[in-house]
């Protein structure tokens, strides 16, 4: 045998090596990863970036209806400016037309900020707790659940958190007082209903490896 037939049926061996590893590597049966029991940091993770879209539809129904009731359209930002400047926030209300006048442009970009930001640290125990409690119920009750829910976080931290914390810290207990009842619980309540109407985005998917065809 001369050194081109050598070369070819080595070449040969090669290629039918090369059949054989990859014909093994295709008949390994594919394994997802999958968590063990709840996957509650993922679930955190999805509830703090789905609590942005509720706070945001929550200030957007605020924004929304306030000016049917003789309000300015920002007064909720304006009133949860007081816990962070205590009641130097309520000076920018204009007393003589009973509307919330914000001339700085700054102020009211922190306070939609900070309402932003409180409601994506809202969003990860209720989002896990809603997970946690609908995880195999049906829509509706998903829906009830969250309803309740919202409720339950709005009686604590108005009534079981803000009602001692804000007069601890500034003195005063502005947003208790200056947010109807009704109005912070239909703010909570749309928080949450977003919440549970975007429950599917922060559901838990294995991913799937795509495999080639042979």
């Amino acid at each position: 045998m001369d050194k081109p037939e050598k070369q070819a049926e080595l070449q040969q061996l090669k290629d039918r090596v090369e059949k054989l590893e990859s014909e093994i590597e295709q008949s390994r049966p594919v394994t997802h990863w999958q968590p063990s029991g709840y996957y509650t940091a993922y679930y955190a993770t999805s509830g703090f970036l789905l609590g942005i879209f509720g706070a945001m539809a929550s200030l957007l129904v605020n924004v929304v209806g306030a000016p049917l009731a003789g309000k300015s359209p920002l007064e909720l930002i304006c009133v949860y400016l007081t816990f962070p400047l205590g009641e130097k926030a309520l000076g920018l209300a204009d007393s003589a037309q009973n509307v919330y006048a914000v001339s700085n442009g700054l102020i009211l970009t922190i306070g939609c900020c900070l309402y932003l930001a409180t409601g994506m640290l809202l969003g990860v125990p209720f989002y896990v707790a809603l997970t946690r409690l609908t995880q195999n119920s049906s829509v509706a009750m998903r829906y009830v659940v969250a309803a309740v829910l919202s409720l339950l976080v709005w009686l604590v931290n108005f009534y079981g958190i803000l009602s001692w914390l804000q007069p601890a810290l500034f003195g005063g207990n502005w947003i208790v007082e200056q947010v109807p009842p009704w109005v912070a619980a239909v703010t909570h309540l749309v928080f949450g209903m977003t919440i549970a109407l975007l429950y599917p985005l922060g559901q838990f998917v294995p991913y799937q490896r795509p495999t080639e065809k042979s």
